[in-house]
C-alpha cells in the first residue's frame, strides 16, 4: 500500500509538471528525504583515455553528455587513479585506500576481507548503496550491496548495457538517500565495427602518432570512437531521469576506471582519469579545477557530503572544499602503481610512480639494465624475471619527466644535472609512501617477487595470456617460488 502511494504521487507529480514547466522535484517522498543530505550517482565509463573527451580537447569524439556535465559543473584536469586496471581502479573508489594497502593490487584478486569499503560506511550514515552494472569487485563480504544490478544484453551491440530499467525504478520509489555507482561496460572492447574508417575522423597523440597508417590500428580505434558513442547514449539516458526524476540536490560525478592506452603502465595515459562533477547550487557551472585529486578521495569525500568524518586509515582526503569552489590544494602528491604479472601477463616487471603537478618519477624495479642484480639461485624463478626485463627492454630503471614540457612523457630528464634535487626529493617520498603502504618492494635491489593468485599462476597458459609459454617453461614452479598474499588464500570469505 505504501508504495502504490508514493507510485500514486509519483504520476500525479508527473502530470502536473506536463501540465507546468517540468520543474520541481517528481515525488514528495524524494523532496522530503532530500531536504539535508544528497543523493549522489556516479558513472563509470570502462577503459577511456582521459584525452577522448570534447572537454579535454578531443573535438572527434561524441561526448556530448559528459561535455554538458562539465557546462552545468567542474572539470578536473589532474584526477588519478593509482592502477591501470580494472578490479585494482574501482578498489580504490570503494575503499579509500591504495591498491597494495587495500589487497587489491593485481586484477581478478579479492579486496582484503576486513575492510569496511562504501557499502558499510556510508550505510551508517543512513545512505542505500547501490551497485548498476559491471562489478569486478570480491569479495561480497566487503562489497555488500544494498541493490545490485548486473549488466542486460543488447541487442545489436557488442557489451551489455546498463540496466536502465532498474536504475529508473529505484529513482522513483527510493525512500532514503543513496549512493548508486553506475558501472558501464562502455567502451571496453570488443568495440564496434565501423566500415571504411579513415586516419582523419580520429585524433593523434605523441603516443600513437606513429600509428597514423596503420590500418589495424585505424579500424580498433574507430571502433573504439564508436563504442565511446554509445556510452554516450547511456549517460544521456541516465542524465534524463536524474533531471526528471531527482532534478533537486543530486551530486552527478562523471569518471573513467583508467586509460585504455596506458593500461597496465604508470603512464598518465595510463593513470590520468576524466572527472566531472555536477552539484546544482553547490559547484560553481562551467569551472574547472587544476588541484590533485584521486580516486582514493572518492569516498571520504562522500563520508563529508553525508556528514560523516573519514577514518584515518584511509589513504584518500575529502575534497569537498573544491566543489564548493574553494581553490586549495588536496595533494602534494599522487603515486600509482603496475603489477604487470597478471591475469594476461607472465612477464614480471613491477613499477611504481610518485608524481606532483609538474614532475613525475618513476622506478620499474625489474628492468634490463639492473636484471642481474634480481637474479636468484632458483633457476625457475629466474626464468620469468627474465621474460619481464626483456619484454620492457627499452624501458630503463628510473625515469624523470617534466609533464608542464613533456606531458606524453618522451624526453626521460633522470640523468639531467639540473634535476638531481627533483630526483632526490621524489625518491624520498616515494620509498616513504611504499613502506606505509606496506608493499613488498623497497629500495633494496634484488627482492622482486613471483606474485600468487588462485586464479592465475605464472607458468601456466590460460586463454587470456597474452604471453604464451614455451613447453619447457610451463608448470616449473612450486608454491614456496611465489610470494603468497595471505587474503588470497581466505577464498571462503567470498
Amino acid at each position: 500500500m505504501r508504495l502504490y502511494k508514493i507510485l500514486l504521487g509519483v504520476l500525479l507529480a508527473g502530470f502536473l509538471m506536463g501540465c507546468a514547466k517540468q520543474e520541481g522535484p517528481a515525488s514528495t517522498a524524494i523532496q522530503q528525504y532530500n531536504t539535508n543530505r544528497p543523493n549522489i550517482v556516479f558513472y563509470l565509463a570502462d577503459d577511456q583515455d582521459y584525452t577522448d573527451y570534447g572537454v579535454y580537447g578531443n573535438k572527434k569524439v561524441d561526448t556530448s553528455a559528459v561535455d554538458r556535465l562539465a557546462k552545468e559543473g567542474v572539470y578536473f584536469a589532474n584526477a588519478f587513479t593509482g592502477q591501470a586496471i580494472c578490479a585494482p581502479s574501482r578498489s580504490q573508489l570503494f575503499t579509500g585506500n591504495y591498491p597494495i594497502k587495500n589487497g587489491a593490487f593485481a586484477n581478478h584478486t579479492p579486496t582484503k576481507p576486513n575492510i569496511d569499503a562504501v557499502t558499510k560506511k556510508m550505510r551508517a550514515l543512513g545512505y542505500e548503496v547501490v551497485l548498476a552494472g559491471k562489478s569486478h569487485v570480491r569479495p561480497e563480504s566487503v562489497y555488500d550491496w544494498d541493490r545490485e544490478w548486473e549488466p542486460v544484453p543488447k541487442a545489436g551491440v557488442p557489451r551489455d548495457y546498463i540496466p536502465l530499467e532498474d536504475i529508473e525504478s529505484y529513482f522513483l520509489t527510493a525512500t532514503k538517500p543513496f549512493v548508486m555507482f553506475i558501472a558501464s561496460k562502455y567502451p571496453h572492447g570488443k568495440y564496434f565495427t565501423v566500415e571504411d574508417p579513415v586516419p582523419e575522423s580520429l585524433t593523434f597523440y605523441p603516443h600513437d602518432e606513429h600509428l597514423k597508417t596503420n590500418p589495424d590500428y585505424i579500424a580498433k580505434r574507430a571502433g573504439y570512437y564508436r563504442s565511446i558513442q554509445e556510452d554516450n547514449t547511456q549517460l544521456k539516458y541516465v542524465l534524463d531521469m536524474v533531471d526528471r526524476i531527482l532534478p533537486d540536490n543530486t551530486v552527478f560525478i562523471y569518471s573513467a576506471d583508467h586509460g585504455v592506452s596506458g593500461k597496465f603502465t604508470v603512464t598518465d595515459i595510463g593513470l590520468k582519469v576524466p572527472f566531472v562533477v555536477r552539484w546544482p547550487g553547490v559547484v560553481p557551472a562551467n569551472s574547472h579545477s587544476e588541484q590533485l585529486i584521486h580516486f582514493t578521495d572518492v569516498l571520504p569525500t562522500f563520508i563529508d557530503i553525508a556528514g560523516g568524518a573519514t577514518a584515518s586509515e584511509m589513504d584518500g582526503k575529502s575534497f569537498l572544499p573544491l566543489l564548493r569552489g574553494i581553490d586549495r590544494p588536496i595533494h602534494q602528491y599522487v603515486y600509482g602503481i603496475s603489477t604487470n604479472q597478471n591475469i594476461i601477463n607472465a612477464h614480471v616487471f613491477p613499477s611504481r610512480m610518485i608524481r606532483d603537478k609538474r614532475f613525475k618519477y618513476i622506478r620499474n624495479f625489474n628492468a634490463l639494465d639492473v636484471l642481474n642484480e634480481n637474479l636468484t639461485d632458483n633457476e625457475n624463478a629466474n626464468v620469468f624475471l627474465r621474460l619481464g626485463a626483456l619484454k620492457h627492454a627499452d624501458t630503463p630503471f628510473e625515469e624523470l619527466y617534466d609533464l608542464e614540457a613533456d606531458p606524453f612523457e618522451k624526453n626521460n630528464l633522470i640523468n639531467a644535472p639540473h634535476m638531481g634535487d627533483v630526483v632526490e626529493r621524489l625518491k624520498t617520498e616515494l620509498f616513504s609512501w611504499m613502506e606505509k603502504q606496506g608493499d613488498f618492494l623497497d629500495e633494496e635491489m634484488g627482492n622482486v617477487p613471483l606474485l600468487y593468485a588462485p586464479t592465475f599462476k605464472l607458468d601456466q597458459n590460460n586463454p587470456l595470456k597474452k604471453t604464451r609459454l614455451k613447453p619447457e617453461h610451463l608448470n616449473i614452479l612450486k608454491e614456496d617460488d611465489y610470494l603468497i598474499i595471505e587474503h588470497w588464500q581466505h577464498r571462503n570469505e567470498e
